[in-house]
């Protein structure tokens, strides 16, 4: 279990869900983790993600960050810097839905989800590159970016307009990083989830649309935050050497199907 160890690992949105999943996976492999968001409140209930971390023996370090308002997130990149003198990994996780179709968007649902679907990852991989750049190389890289995008990406996502185009902008934004940036050592992939059991209520659980996701997934069981988390942990150490601008699809099949 050290396959990050030496490595500064900023995961957004961990204090629930995939994201806790992430950072406590990335701990337990010997990474110094940054486990950012608005809160440490966890959606789905128990202790907060770094008492959770510490109680498996490990260690990470809370920051609340806003992560679609940039002075917070050049904040969060300088206070992980100022703490390990570097950064190593970003996981781009945080996001929210906007649960309507076109027609129901209004403006202000709109952009709150590209705000912090869309936005943020565009803020923190700015900042995060910025850095990397200025650091010498850490095993085979400068750094790596693991964006967390969704299948819904990459076909329509029903009933929810503005969560699949933020989605299909995350999946470009991964391209276009590894793309730009590749040469000098700076690595950047995506995990694509299917439907992930996160222990959530509402919306997610609701039976059309259990229904609906165990439809589509030829797996005999729908995924869970551990099965993302194995996946990112793949492409954030050097295992994913030579994987650059990648959608890994952790969906259990359902882009097969």
């Amino acid at each position: 279990m050290t396959r990050l160890r030496g490595k500064v690992a900023i995961v957004t949105g961990a204090s629930s869900g995939i994201g806790r999943a992430i950072a406590r996976l990335f701990a337990a492999e010997g990474a110094q983790v940054i486990v950012a968001d608005v809160t440490e409140d966890v959606v789905e209930g128990g202790e907060p993600t770094c008492r959770l971390i510490a109680d498996e023996g490990n260690f990470a370090t809370f920051v609340a960050c806003d992560v679609a308002v940039a002075a917070q997130v050049e904040q969060l990149i300088e206070t992980a810097v100022t703490a390990y003198g570097r950064l190593d990994i970003l996981v781009n996780n945080a996001a929210i839905h906007g649960g309507k179709p076109l027609l129901e968007t209004d403006e202000p649902s709109w952009n709150r989800v590209m705000d912090v679907n869309l936005k943020g990852p565009f803020l923190r991989a700015r900042a995060a590159v910025r850095q990397m750049l200025r650091q010498e190389v850490n095993g085979d890289a400068r750094g790596r970016i693991v964006n967390v995008t969704s299948q819904h990406g990459m076909i329509s996502a029903p009933e929810d307009f503005a969560y699949g185009v933020s989605k299909a902008g995350l999946v470009y934004m991964t391209r276009q990083i590894a793309a730009d940036y590749g040469r000098q050592h700076i690595v950047c992939n995506a995990v694509a989830p299917g439907k992930i059991l996160t222990g959530k209520t509402g919306r997610a659980v609701e039976p059309r649309w259990l229904a609906y996701s165990e439809a589509r997934t030829p797996a005999p069981r729908l995924g869970t935050p551990i099965d993302v988390a194995r996946a990112a942990l793949f492409l954030a150490s050097e295992d994913a050497s030579f994987v650059n601008g990648h959608n890994l699809l952790v969906d259990g099949g359902w882009m097969a199907a």
